[in-house]
């Protein structure tokens, strides 16, 4: 005679989640995305800096240019994720296009 409990139903299938590259494609935004909130510019600068997708492939991917995602990147370096907020964006802007700071010497 057991004393345990039968298992839960669909016990042994999987539990549905995905790890390592099809869980990095499933977090990816669908190629249509038109609202880019912060969390799908995050998950594209992640792909990218994880080397699951080149800068060139997720530009033709999302019609995004090189410099709206350089402008992303900018933006993470300096204030992290809140950054890619649009109203973040548009303040900050002069700020998140220039490389450097500028230096008074």
């Amino acid at each position: 005679m057991s004393f345990m409990s039968p298992p839960p139903s669909g016990f042994g299938q999987g539990s549905g989640k995905r790890f390592g590259a099809d869980a990095e494609k499933d977090q990816l935004p669908p190629d249509d995305t038109v609202r880019w909130v912060p969390s799908r510019k995050a998950a594209v600068l992640a792909a990218i800096r994880d080397g699951h997708i080149s800068l060139e492939d997720a530009c033709k991917r999302w019609r995004l240019s090189i410099e709206e995602i350089q402008l992303w990147q900018r933006a993470v370096a300096k204030v992290g994720t809140p950054g890619l907020r649009v109203t973040r964006v548009q303040i900050y802007r002069p700020l998140f296009e220039k490389d450097e700071p500028s230096r008074k010497e």
